[in-house]
């Protein structure tokens, strides 16, 4: 998304099982490379990181 992504929209480059298609690849945008996954993002569950993903999207919408 050359314009950035806006909160609550998925990034165009998720599969259909919301797999990122650029995971390893040199054309990933260094923003998302630089994502460290951790329990402070991802939570203990599926529903967990999505809720604090959520959250980190409204905090950061305009």
């Amino acid at each position: 998304m050359p314009h950035g992504k806006p909160a609550g929209v998925p990034c165009v480059q998720l599969d259909d099982t919301l797999r990122c298609r650029l995971f390893g690849k040199p054309e990933r945008p260094p923003f998302c490379a630089s994502l460290k996954p951790g329990p402070e993002m991802c939570g203990a569950s599926r529903t967990e990181a999505m809720t604090i993903l959520a959250a980190l999207e409204a905090a950061t919408a305009p």
